[in-house]
């Protein structure tokens, strides 16, 4: 920096060198000094709010396509299968345990005894039959998945189509053909390059758009029913914390990794904040692949398939969400589970989750779901509606943690992280594509 710099730029190198993830933290935290203290006028701050969330969903889909092109141009169908074997079985087994570990919590501590009930009208949701949730993947119209940003068809329409440009490429006897399928595969590289380019722009943005959020989002919220909902966010958090230490950090990153769970947690904090702040798995992405390819040194061809799969199919944090609340709910209702009905809860809570959308408000659509399995009134959504934007965060923050978590463990079984470099050595990349001198 020179000592001639202008002011204005002096000061912005001063700002610029305060880590982003310690700037999104303020930003809630005066983003939610404000909703309080000023009350009901906040709400006009919601067109920034919403812009930073506009500007997040704007990239989500791009980066998806581009992210799988890469991942499957550096992984053979055979590879392919293997990735996507390992992926999905370690999902499918955190979020057993997450809802396993949600009930159990939830017994122990017992939320809502003592919490009057006053909820409002909920509607009613049917359960997806399994052969609806696996025929709903793939798409009848490609163009309309991306049109609706159905990110499960997408997801499968664009592996599908890249496996098969792959096929199509090396079966090629014409070299038209095979150079025209890898510049398609080079094109995608250099736009999943422009896309980090993008994410760091928004990131930026993003300090100004998650104070608006939160306080828009907060302002004249009843303080003292959020409170006396305490018991139940108390004990949704206890859970997630539990599962994050566990789970992620001991058994995956301590014991299977053999990697420091304080270096993970330093790798995964700006997807992990940033998922706080927004409340959306889908959202974060971007930001969840950038912490992966910058700080955890994962290979594409492994977190390009697992993080775009995992913020819509990998769920954990709504897992615990929907365990404890539908306990929480036989409590206020004076209604007791019996070992069997929990057996059931836990088998929808785990289906259900993975089909839970990766954006906000979806957790209260499958709620009544899980509350219907254990003969709950659904007016017990209303209530817990008063206290969504905090389950929320809290849930998606684990939601992300865990699909790093499995991406990082998923690659070093397929040989395709860097565990001597970035956080794992103590260093830390950048926080933006280009050094400010």
């Amino acid at each position: 920096m020179s000592d001639t710099e202008h002011p204005v730029s002096r000061v912005w190198h001063q700002y610029r060198s305060v880590p982003i993830v310690y700037r999104l933290a303020i930003s809630f935290v005066l983003g939610t000094v404000v909703a309080f203290s000023v009350g009901a006028p906040a709400t006009r701050l919601a067109p920034l709010g919403d812009l930073f969330l506009n500007l997040l969903q704007m990239i989500v889909i791009p980066v998806v396509v581009f992210s799988l092109l890469a991942g499957v141009r550096r992984l053979s169908p055979r590879q392919m299968g293997r990735v996507g074997g390992i992926v999905l079985g370690l999902y499918a087994a955190t979020t057993t345990v997450a809802a396993a570990i949600g009930l159990a919590v939830a017994n122990l501590l017992k939320p809502g005894q003592g919490v009057a009930f006053t909820g409002g009208e909920a509607q009613s949701a049917q359960p997806p039959s399994i052969n609806e949730v696996l025929l709903g993947i793939v798409p009848t119209n490609p163009v309309d998945a991306f049109a609706n940003g159905d990110l499960l068809s997408i997801i499968f329409f664009v592996i599908v189509f890249g496996i098969a440009l792959a096929i199509a490429r090396d079966r090629a006897d014409e070299a038209v053909i095979r150079d025209g399928a890898e510049t398609f595969f080079e094109l995608a590289e250099t736009g999943m390059e422009a896309m980090f380019v993008l994410v760091w722009g928004v990131m930026e943005f993003g300090v100004i758009g998650v104070f608006a959020l939160v306080a828009s989002e907060l302002a004249g919220k009843d303080v003292g029913a959020i409170l006396a909902l305490g018991s139940l966010v108390v004990v949704v958090f206890i859970g997630v914390v539990i599962h994050i230490t566990v789970t992620y950090l001991g058994v995956i990153v301590g014991g299977l990794l053999g990697g420091s769970p304080i270096s993970f947690l330093q790798g995964a904090k700006n997807a992990m904040v940033t998922a706080f702040s927004v409340r959306s798995s889908s959202a974060t992405l971007p930001v969840t692949m950038s912490d992966a390819e910058e700080r955890l040194r994962i290979d594409e061809s492994v977190y390009g398939f697992s993080l775009p799969l995992g913020s819509t199919a990998n769920m954990d944090g709504a897992a615990i969400r929907q365990a404890v609340t539908v306990v929480f709910a036989a409590n206020v209702v004076g209604q007791p589970l019996g070992l069997g009905d929990q057996v059931a809860i836990l088998l929808v809570t785990v289906l259900i989750s993975i089909g839970t959308a990766g954006v906000p408000g979806a957790g209260l659509i499958m709620l009544t779901i899980v509350l219907e399995q254990a003969g709950l009134p659904l007016t017990v959504v209303g209530f817990v509606a008063a206290v969504d934007p905090v389950l929320g965060r809290i849930a998606t923050m684990n939601n992300v943690t865990g699909d790093l978590a499995v991406s990082t463990l998923a690659a070093k079984w397929n040989g395709a992280i860097d565990l001597g470099s970035g956080v794992w050595t103590g260093g830390d990349a950048s926080e933006s594509p280009a050094a400010d001198d």
